[in-house]
């Protein structure tokens, strides 16, 4: 039996989890929680094999900054990270050590449970990219990396001139790469294209480590 823990905000989504556990043979669950660092302060290492957490739990606290630290601490116990939010630095993050696998709630083709069990066996399971959505006139696989480092940067609310430092580019470059986000994307003015971003968790900036 899989001694199993679920960290999941979202009642609902919990609920869920749950039934999925407890109505297979494979699995015993020890506990459910809310909040991911709650979870960590509780866990008892000695006996939990898996830890099914959302990226996003309770007060934003970071799904995956608790999966690193577990991994780190406890490499022996899977953790699989489940999520509703496609940014890619979410799926990178969770590749390089904060989980064994990660599945999409909204948009994964492959059954949760055939995940979990195969992750219980060895593997690791991650899609080869984050998953793409409309973006208006535009698909979000569409945005190029550099792209994506100064659309997020620009949703955390930092000026074309910080941006262009940080990211050592001109400010130039800083504007006309939105520029062409918005012209691909039809999108008015920058207010819509940040809006579109947020409402399709493209971008998440709520995170607490």
């Amino acid at each position: 039996m899989i001694k199993t823990i679920i960290v999941e905000d979202n009642l609902f989504m919990q609920n869920h989890l749950v039934q999925m556990i407890s109505n297979d043979e494979h699995f015993t669950l020890l506990a459910t929680f809310r909040d991911a660092i709650e979870m960590e302060q509780s866990l008892n290492r000695r006996q939990v094999e898996l830890v099914l957490m959302d990226v996003q739990t309770l007060h934003n606290h970071s799904g995956l900054s608790v999966g690193e630290r577990l991994k780190k601490k406890s490499p022996d116990i899977k953790v699989i990270l489940v999520t509703s939010l496609i940014d890619p630095d979410i799926l990178a993050r969770a590749r390089s050590g904060a989980a064994d696998s990660l599945w999409y709630k909204d948009h994964s083709e492959t059954d949760l449970l055939d995940v979990i069990l195969r992750t219980m066996e060895g593997e690791h399971i991650f899609p080869d990219s984050s998953p793409s959505v409309e973006l208006k006139d535009m698909f979000s696989s569409e945005i190029s990396p550099r792209q994506f480092d100064i659309l997020r940067r620009f949703v955390k609310g930092m000026t074309y001139d910080e941006i262009a430092t940080d990211l050592n580019i001109s400010k130039n470059g800083v504007r006309w790469n939105l520029d062409q986000i918005m012209e691909k994307g039809g999108f008015q003015n920058k207010h819509e294209l940040l809006a579109a971003v947020i409402e399709n968790k493209l971008i998440v900036t709520t995170l607490r480590e």
